[in-house]
């Protein structure tokens, strides 16, 4: 059966390679549309990726409440502390309710000052960051509200610009000291920062006390026991601070999971979306090459009347003609193929990498999934046509074309 068919192989790449011009430019247009496409995908799924990656440093068992900005007056949404720490007796699902929010502050090290971002934590972190010294805040910590903080990577740098062990050390905030317990490691990110806190985080009870006492809220932060439940969690705190405001206010959640879920569903309808575009060119790529194999079928009509005279069957001369559309398929949708996983792979590694710092799971076997289908698709439905054209052709007429 090989045997058989390699012939047709020989004579199909010599036929393009003797039109050489004619077959690169039938070609490229299938090379063009399989390369966007692809591309396309990869940057989708790459893009998606990295989001995901980033918000990968959130608690899975996280959420936080803030009201809705499209309410014309923000203001009547705001809440009182003694309101967070009563959904944990309403919810007995939620095992950690603090204010979320920074406050700015002028703070000192020694002689070395910076102006950074106060917020509150709990012993459960809503953020995972390394450690890079000391320890994280205890629940111990947390129950004396006590004077200890934890420094980001960019507050360490910022008050021990020549490095130094930290631990120990005296922070000043104003006319108030906070002993550092810990510092947090350098987080995965690219050059565009993420922080889902302060610069400097201390016990939300000594947040409380110190800075927050009975000023309204705008948002807190929620740490669930169960989070398969944190949906309806969810629902049910935004219900209790709308019955509070008597409906009088509007609120939304986020959290890390159903934030990806949205991301993905953005990013996956606008790569279809423009996925559908990019066909558009293969749709006419197909075209070019159906039109150029009816055209190599007229040039080369006394050929195959010959061929049919000499003994050659409808089945051979079929062959014949369908194996020259699957090499152009084959030779379009390969050089496709490598054209945009390089151009995604490309983008990918020095454009969204750079900026999240997250290296996304490509989807490489859906790009030879689909540059393979398409080559299948442009080879049976554009070639089969030009082909089935030629074994039909009347060899006596055959011989009398000019």
């Amino acid at each position: 059966m090989i045997r058989q068919i390699v012939p047709f192989f020989n004579e199909a790449f010599g036929v393009l390679a003797g039109n050489r011009t004619r077959s690169i430019l039938t070609v490229t247009g299938l090379i063009i549309g399989v390369a966007a496409v692809i591309a396309i995908q990869i940057l989708g799924k790459g893009m998606a990726g990295a989001v995901t990656g980033v918000l990968s440093q959130l608690n899975d068992r996280s959420f936080y409440v803030f009201p809705n900005v499209r309410q014309g007056d923000v203001a009547k949404a705001a809440i009182k502390y003694r309101d967070i720490e009563r959904t944990k007796d309403v919810f007995p699902n939620i095992i950690v309710a603090v204010p979320a929010g920074t406050v700015d502050r002028l703070m000192s090290v020694g002689h070395d000052r910076a102006r950074l971002a106060l917020s509150s934590d709990s012993d459960i972190a809503f953020a995972n960051a390394p450690l890079a010294y000391g320890r994280a805040l205890s629940h111990d910590d947390v129950v004396a509200a006590a004077h200890v903080c934890v420094l980001t990577d960019n507050a360490y740098k910022r008050l021990f610009p020549n490095g130094g062990f930290p631990i120990g050390t005296s922070l000043r905030v104003a006319e108030r000291r906070f002993v550092i317990v810990g510092v947090e490691g350098r987080p995965t990110q690219g050059i565009v920062p993420v922080n889902f806190g302060g610069d400097v985080k201390i016990p939300y009870t000594t947040y409380v006390r110190e800075y927050l006492r009975t000023r309204p809220l705008f948002a807190a932060r929620f740490i669930v026991r169960d989070p398969t439940k944190i949906s309806e969690t969810e629902i049910g705190v935004v219900r209790y601070f709308k019955a509070i405001k008597a409906g009088r206010a509007e609120y939304q959640t986020f959290d890390r999971k159903s934030f990806a879920n949205g991301v993905d569903g953005i990013f996956n309808a606008l790569t279809l979306v423009i996925a559908l575009i990019g066909a558009v060119s293969l749709l006419v790529a197909g075209i070019g090459i159906m039109n150029i194999m009816l055209v190599s079928v007229t040039e080369r009509t006394r050929e195959i009347g010959v061929r049919k005279a000499i003994g050659a069957t409808r089945t051979q001369v079929l062959a014949q003609f369908f194996i020259e559309a699957l090499l152009l398929s084959l030779v379009g949708c390969g050089a496709g193929l490598v054209l945009g996983v390089a151009i995604g792979w490309l983008v990918d590694r020095y454009a969204l990498v750079a900026i999240s710092g997250i290296v996304p799971s490509l989807p490489w076997l859906q790009s030879i999934a689909i540059a393979v289908g398409f080559a299948t698709i442009v080879t049976l439905v554009f070639g089969t046509y030009p082909a089935y054209r030629a074994a039909r052709l009347d060899p006596i007429e055959a011989l009398r074309y000019e």
